[in-house]
């Protein structure tokens, strides 16, 4: 048997005839900047993150990097966030030319530790940039506790989190503003590269709105700011919209199937997903921990059996954030969980008889 970490196949086979529909209407409009699908997408995200505000943009890094130009965050300015993330969520504090300041994080939900992040405010702090970990959200309150104490923004990094929510609240509602990507291999994934900026705030939508088109102002060719081309295809905004119905259903199976493996994997030497009781999380990846991690991970590999790690080598150790001077131990517990995580396979077309061949092969390479 082969089980794939991921097979967008069978999720396309059941909307394919909606999705090429759809994608045929905007190639058939030839409005292929902007328009209305984009315009359609962003209320209905707007409305799911219980928002007033969302904007569609290029991918979810773009949103992070909007976010950070659109609160004048610079050279000089440092941002409190996590090394154990995604690349997308620090690289761009760097691209603004600002510092990034690592906390360590929580050992059960990956999610950076808010008890650690008073402590690395400094006169130079301007935001705080929590990331909300294979689909479940950072302990917010104590974290926007800290930004009202120091007047600090908050940006949230839900690219892996969208409709989750925290205590009824969800990703990206909370903070200043929250970051989702569209990312074909996300729970709600594009046929390409694609993200979401969603706010409370009209002032900043405005200047993120600007922003997104090379910091043009609503008059063509007149430019107040330097932004980007942060724009969100249409033919992105088309197929997103087949597929945001199905959200719901789709993130539940996984929750389901979630389930079913903790159910398996009682009792053995798996650590299982920690989900806090005030979470819900949309599994956008099933993440099992164990100190023989390595070793199952190849035995997966040669019984066909899609895993991967999330990820391998924290980001205050890439070799390219060495400058910031920080060195093996700094942030034990990201290190440790860069050495024990392996994600396993949980989207919604997998069978009983598939996850009990991942089970099996998990616990035979134990």
């Amino acid at each position: 048997m082969q089980v794939p970490l991921l097979d967008l196949k069978a999720q396309f086979a059941g909307i394919r005839e909606e999705v090429l529909s759809a994608v045929t209407e905007v190639l058939d409009s030839q409005q292929c900047i902007g328009g209305p699908k984009v315009a359609e997408l962003e209320e209905a995200v707007g409305r799911i993150s219980n928002c007033k505000f969302a904007l569609g943009v290029a991918s979810g890094t773009d949103a992070i990097l909007n976010c950070l130009m659109s609160l004048g965050i610079g050279p000089g300015d440092e941002v409190i966030t996590t090394p154990f993330t995604f690349f997308a969520t620090v690289g761009c504090i760097a691209r603004v030319g600002a510092r990034a300041v690592f906390v360590d994080i929580d050992p059960q939900t990956y999610n950076i530790n808010p008890t650690a992040i008073d402590s690395a405010v400094t006169g130079k702090t301007k935001a705080i940039l929590p990331v909300h970990l294979y689909g479940q959200t950072a302990d917010m309150d104590p974290i926007m506790a800290v930004a009202k104490k120091h007047d600090l923004a908050v940006i949230e990094d839900a690219c892996q989190s969208i409709s989750s929510s925290y205590k009824g609240k969800k990703a990206g509602s909370i903070g200043t503003a929250g970051c989702f990507s569209f990312f074909p291999s996300k729970n709600l994934g594009g046929i390409g590269d694609g993200g979401m900026i969603v706010t409370n705030d009209e002032q900043l939508y405005e200047k993120l709105f600007i922003m997104r088109n090379h910091g043009e102002q609503r008059q063509r060719y007149y430019h107040k700011f330097v932004g980007g081309n942060f724009r969100l295809d249409p033919l992105q905004a088309a197929a997103l919209l087949v597929k945001l119905p199905h959200l719901d259903d789709w993130s539940g199976a996984r929750r389901k199937n979630a389930a079913y493996y903790n159910e398996k994997f009682a009792g053995t030497a798996v650590q299982t997903p920690y989900v806090r009781g005030d979470c819900v999380s949309i599994y956008n990846q099933y993440v099992i921990r164990l100190p023989q991690r390595d070793k199952v991970f190849k035995h997966l590999q040669e019984k066909k059996v899609g895993c991967a790690i999330y990820y391998p080598v924290p980001l205050h150790l890439q070799e390219c954030f060495a400058d910031l001077g920080y060195k093996p131990g700094d942030f034990p517990e990201s290190e440790k969980a860069a050495f024990e995580v392996l994600a396993l396979p949980v989207y919604p077309e997998l069978t009983d008889q598939m996850k009990d061949y991942v089970v099996e092969n998990v616990l035979e390479a134990l």
